[in-house]
């Protein structure tokens, strides 16, 4: 009998490594494909004006029929697409760490975060790196990992796809009643972009969406807490294979 296919997809600045943690869990149970987002990890750069939809056209043929689809942040927004658009492959969406129809304080700190990274990336991805693992205990191997990915990007290329996590949002959420598959939103308590008020509202916008808050966690949920994360994301997976 062949196992169930999960794709996971990566935030911006980040690349398909970011799942190690995640992928380990569920590699007894599942086969696990974990694409590059154009622009990212081996993918060539993209140009000033990639949109969502670019990114999404980007993954779908890397998404099996029949795959449960789950994106984190940036991937979130992804898969939301794919899921709006390009449902045929889709059995179920998994929004992890993800925005929804942000506020104007919401779009405000986001942009805020963009100038910064336009005027100084090193500093942006500092930024980042504090805000995702300060009070973690993520081992600092795995911080040292991170902060090589977000080094190693093409900086023309990071501040346009981080463009389109910064906006695509306010155009998505309007069709977001559209998406037909069951879904799963799944954040950190302590997210402090990401936020649980961002869950409930995707699940409230979503037809058949849950929400779920992970207790003293942060944005990088995958990382900081995956058997947390894992647990969550089979039991829903495995709740919509009994129905």
């Amino acid at each position: 009998m062949s196992k169930p296919t999960v794709v996971l997809l990566h935030g911006v600045g980040l690349d398909h490594t970011m799942w190690e943690p995640t992928a380990a869990l569920l590699a007894d149970r599942f086969t696990v494909i974990t694409p590059d987002l154009p622009g990212h990890g081996t993918r060539p750069p993209v140009s000033d004006r990639v949109t969502l939809a670019d990114l999404a056209d980007g993954v779908v043929g890397e998404i099996p029929a029949g795959s449960h689809l789950v994106g984190f942040s940036l991937g979130a927004l992804v898969a939301q697409h794919v899921a709006l658009h390009r449902p045929k492959p889709v059995a179920t969406l998994t929004s992890v760490s993800s925005v929804c129809a942000r506020t104007a304080e919401e779009r405000a700190y986001v942009l805020d975060r963009l100038r910064t990274a336009e005027a100084d990336f090193t500093a942006s991805a500092a930024a980042s790196l504090k805000r995702w693992y300060d009070g973690t205990d993520v081992a600092p191997d795995r911080v040292a990992d991170t902060k090589a990915t977000l080094l190693s990007n093409d900086i023309g290329s990071f501040l346009s796809c981080y463009r389109v996590f910064a906006t695509a949002d306010a155009d998505l959420a309007p069709h977001l009643p559209a998406i037909a598959v069951r879904a799963l939103a799944v954040t950190g308590e302590n997210d402090p972009g990401s936020t649980p008020d961002m869950t409930h509202r995707l699940a409230a916008a979503l037809p058949d969406c849950r929400a779920e808050v992970i207790p003293q966690a942060r944005h990088m949920l995958p990382v900081e807490r995956p058997e947390a994360f894992v647990d969550s994301l089979t039991t829903f997976i495995g709740e919509c294979a009994h129905v």
